[in-house]
């Protein structure tokens, strides 16, 4: 997969901003960063696009940036001279795709059928955005489609909003959806860029889904964690289970036979997304562990651990379930 397109799924959600006015774009811009997704998808709907993704990637040169709604060739000139990344389109117009293949340009057109996804495939891709996602049949007909098919990822754009995103999200077919609800034409128009930093942000709390998964409590030796969890069990009726280096108490409380990670112990912060947290820490100065990075059968990272502790306690990452 192109790098570019890797990114996609490292932020799970892309932005489509539709911008009337150029002089809209930085600040717009800022509250995309400012709200923890600096990633935006310009669509060429309007005479502006241009102009505003110049003007984003001049004042914003960490953000990945792409031009959207781009019909023809000469489009495709145009977003890429003015800092374009990425190529979206509405539909799958094979003239366009070859264009940017031959150019080596990230693009990502849009595929509603068997067909169209097969003609995406013999054109080399292996990304194709799903659209209109909702109206043509969501999250069902992506799995019906994507089985005969298993080389290819899907962008579901339309109709997604903050109600709905998760389960596309967590399927392992999708690699990022497209969304408007956060930057929508009405609060870029106001100018109310504090609400669409607070909408990104909310929207970005609840793609990663974070939550503590359970506590775990260091001790000295096996002896004084047994003691340990026999009080939480006798004092507040929570199961214990027995493993190899700890008791789990119900399932919120891991007591260690010794002394484990952390001056304190540790602390599991689940996510829907460990790559995508992974990414969004990051992004925001924290440092992972990888010597403790764990992936599942399928090759994703399912665990890892934070250098940073929390007030003695160290941290790591693990996968929430529905």
């Amino acid at each position: 997969m192109n790098p570019i397109l890797e990114e996609f799924g490292k932020f799970g959600l892309i932005p489509v901003v539709k911008i009337d006015r150029a002089e809209d774009a930085v600040p717009l811009a800022k509250a995309l960063c400012d709200g923890g997704l600096p990633v935006a998808e310009v669509t060429f709907r309007t005479a502006a696009a241009a102009d505003a993704i110049a003007a984003m990637t001049k004042a914003f040169p960490e953000m990945l940036v792409g031009a959207g709604t781009v019909l023809t060739t000469a489009q495709v000139d145009a977003a890429v001279a003015a800092g374009a990344k990425f190529i979206v389109s509405p539909g799958l117009n094979p003239k366009v795709v070859s264009y940017c293949v031959e150019r080596e340009i990230p693009v990502t057109p849009g595929v509603s059928s068997p067909s169209e996804i097969e003609q995406a495939l013999e054109l080399g891709l292996d990304v194709v955005k799903f659209f209109p996602a909702e109206a043509s049949g969501g999250l069902a007909k992506i799995k019906a489609m994507a089985a005969p098919y298993g080389g290819i990822r899907f962008m579901p754009t339309g109709g997604i909003n903050a109600d709905n995103m998760i389960p596309y999200l967590t399927n392992d077919r999708v690699l990022a959806c497209g969304g408007s609800w956060m930057v929508a034409s009405d609060l870029i128009n106001a100018g109310e860029w504090d609400k669409i930093t607070a909408l990104t942000r909310e929207a970005v709390k609840k793609m990663l889904g974070f939550g503590i998964k359970h506590v775990g409590i260091n001790s000295e030796n096996e002896a004084e964690a047994k003691r340990t969890a026999d009080l939480f069990s006798k004092v507040f009726g929570f199961p214990q289970m027995e493993l190899p280096i700890s008791y789990f108490c119900g399932q919120d409380i891991e007591v260690m036979k010794s002394e484990g990670r952390g001056r304190m112990g540790h602390i599991a912060i689940m996510t829907w997304s460990v790559e995508r947290a992974m990414a969004y820490l990051e992004r925001n100065g924290l440092e992972l562990d990888y010597s403790t990075l764990r992936r599942d059968a399928k090759g994703k990272p399912e665990f890892i651990y934070l250098k940073q502790d929390f007030g003695g306690f160290d941290i790591h990452l693990a996968v929430r379930r529905a």
